[in-house]
């Protein structure tokens, strides 16, 4: 992955994480150190964290196409090396937050998503 191409976005607006029933089987301690690697650099980048929980649901029968999904995560770590927070001197310090859900969201179980962003004077935390 060293010589890969970067990615702009996390996740394609097209990805369907689904179980892939029909898909080709990968190696799954590959996938697993992969998927271990990416959930523990969650504690410093928390926008892979949505897509990396959606790859590691399919640990245990990993397809081509969730191999694909967490390829691409790390394209978009290779391609964002120099993004992290900036909090502005100047900035007025007032916490905010905000969020959002959309029920039966995800197409695997219709279970619901909701996410939530907070923001500390104009800098998102």
């Amino acid at each position: 992955m060293e010589n890969c191409k970067e990615a702009a976005t996390l996740i394609a607006t097209n990805c369907l994480m689904d179980a892939d029933e029909a898909g080709q089987q990968v190696d799954s301690t590959k996938y697993k150190g992969c998927i271990g690697s990416l959930l523990y650099l969650t504690t410093n980048r928390l926008d892979i964290q949505f897509g990396v929980c959606l790859c590691a649901r399919s640990q245990s029968n990993p397809k081509e196409s969730h191999l694909k999904v967490a390829k691409r995560i790390l394209k978009y770590l290779k391609g964002t090396t120099n993004v992290g927070l900036w909090y502005p001197c100047d900035s007025n310090i007032t916490l905010s937050g905000f969020s959002d859900f959309d029920y039966e969201g995800c197409k695997l179980d219709r279970k619901s998503i909701n996410g939530t962003c907070h923001l500390l004077g104009t800098s998102l935390i």
